[in-house]
């Protein structure tokens, strides 16, 4: 499957697209003014403990405080002081979360204490060195830990671990015997941190192991050194910029080109690929040309598609796609699709040919937390597994975690996906003024009736030689025509006049009544 990157940058905001076969799979935007924050590693204190919840709330310096719960403090054991420069073994729980088989956590040591609360961890007041695991998204602050990892090419480094990893996705074992081998040689003896090799790193050499290895000890150093003198509530550590990251973090074999329409970013991205991915350099290539690279490649119609509740099948059927702050949910539609054969072939073609395409916009509006797939009803039980098992497939193409239910008897798949930034129509759109982003409106009818109501109250509460009705235009030409006879009715009933007037700012569910 061949793929490309394009990197758009402009001195707002940097975007980068990855294309798959032509086709756009996923969007990432980083705006200057509101650049995020995931990977930053702070000099933080302690505002706030909730024992309730198990959780801290820590002021890094951001509008809002951040969320530190328990599960997150370096070993449960001890809360990590801001100024060590280092500490206790951290659990490899985290570290082996992403990691099977033979490199799983060692056995237990048949402890059966509970493990220490909040309030034994952290008291307010204290500062603590923190990283940001989430963004902050909509009302809530960023979501932090204590167990802090630096993310390099081929390896994430874990300086308060001692646990060697290796991802889960490098399923053969040979493979992983040697990558265990070749990073323990090129630690040269050294057990300071742990680590974790990424999926990227399958075929590696030693030599470019040991760069990166390299590279994250004096990364680290510098961390050390400024978590020392800096004052609490301030940046220790800012990741990469996007348009880096993306060369970091996205470029892998199957990558063809990387396409850059910035001559200096161009430049910056190309010494960044000869230090620490050589193999890449000659894959990263400036585009001059004068029409815009995203329009090249049609991914600005895909963007304004993917802002859309209906997404089309090929086969005429169609997906609806809801976001609520709860969930998001994705229903599944025959529309104009009636097939060849029987009405169980038909529903069983759509629902396969959905599974492909609500993968990829889970990737592409980089939807997260939890997601309720309403796929069409089935009878045949093989149908069932087999657009379950095609969903799964699918998935497993998706760089973020993923993890999905069995199908219900209602045919519900349960999908959570893991969720670090906001979603792409939370960072390009905003909630409607007029509907307040429920997605509806009263219809001018029901605002009548609202007014009519209204006055009634009023002339009961409060005496009025006239009364004024301020409204949207659509609201007062219905009670001028339709409505008509109901306002001369509510008129000899009060016995007052009752005047309307347009304002040109209201919007059809606004209205005032005015005593005069």
């Amino acid at each position: 499957m061949s793929e490309e990157i394009l990197i758009n940058i402009t001195p707002q905001e940097t975007r980068v697209a990855t294309v798959e076969n032509g086709v756009l799979q996923e969007v990432h935007i980083e705006r200057e003014r509101a650049r995020g924050i995931v990977g930053n590693i702070y000099k933080g204190r302690v505002t706030r403990i909730l024992p309730g919840m198990q959780a801290a709330f820590v002021d890094i310096g951001l509008e809002r405080a951040a969320f530190l719960h328990a599960t997150d403090v370096l070993g449960r054991t001890h809360a990590p002081s801001a100024t060590a420069a280092r500490a206790p073994e951290a659990p490899e729980r985290r570290a082996t979360a992403r990691v099977s088989g033979p490199d799983g956590p060692p056995p237990g040591r048949g402890e059966t204490a509970a493990p220490p609360g909040i309030a034994e961890l952290l008291h307010d007041g204290q500062e603590v060195v923190v990283q940001v695991v989430k963004d902050p998204l909509g009302t809530k602050g960023a979501r932090v830990t204590t167990h802090i990892t630096f993310p390099a090419r081929y390896v994430v480094f874990m300086p308060y671990s001692k646990h060697i990893g290796i991802s889960q996705k490098i399923g053969d074992d040979v493979e992983r015997e040697r990558l265990r081998g070749l990073l323990k040689a090129a630690l040269d003896g050294e057990v300071e941190g742990g680590y974790i090799l990424r999926t990227v790193a399958e075929t590696v050499s030693e030599d470019e192991l040991s760069t990166d290895v390299r590279y994250l000890k004096r990364l680290w150093q510098v961390v050390q050194q400024r978590m020392a003198s800096a004052p609490a509530c301030s940046l220790l550590h800012e990741d990469l910029p996007l348009a880096l990251r993306a060369m970091r973090d996205l470029v892998r074999e199957n990558v063809e080109k990387v396409r850059i329409d910035s001559r200096e970013t161009f430049v910056k991205a190309r010494d960044f690929a000869i230090n620490f991915i050589p193999e890449v350099a000659e894959r990263i290539e400036y585009y001059p040309g004068e029409r815009p690279i995203f329009d090249l490649y049609a991914v600005e119609d895909e963007i304004k598609k993917a802002l859309e509740r209906k997404v089309p099948l090929k086969s005429g059927g169609y997906l609806v796609i809801d976001q609520t702050e709860a969930m998001t949910t994705i229903d599944v539609n025959t529309g104009g699709y009636v097939g060849r054969k029987n009405q169980e072939e038909t529903l069983f073609k759509t629902n396969l040919e959905a599974t492909q395409t609500i993968a990829r916009q889970l990737r592409l509006r980089n939807l997260g937390g939890i997601i309720i797939v309403d796929f069409i009803d089935m009878t045949d039980p093989e149908h069932r597994r087999q657009v379950l098992r095609a969903l799964e497939r699918a998935l497993a193409r998706d760089r973020v975690k993923v993890y999905l239910t069995e199908m219900s008897p209602l045919g519900l798949v349960e999908i959570t996906r893991k969720r670090t930034r906001e979603s792409l129509e939370h960072v390009l759109c905003e909630p409607c003024p007029a509907c307040k982003g429920r997605g509806v409106m009263k219809t001018a009818q029901t605002v009548c009736y609202e007014i009519f109501r209204e006055i009634l109250r009023e002339a009961r509460q409060f005496g009025a030689d006239k009364y004024l009705v301020i409204a949207a235009q659509v609201v007062v030409d219905l009670l001028l025509d339709e409505e008509s006879p109901g306002l001369l009715m509510l008129q000899e009933f009060i016995g007052k006049p009752i005047h309307l007037q347009v304002d040109a700012q209201y919007s059809q569910e606004q209205f005032d009544v005015v005593l005069m």
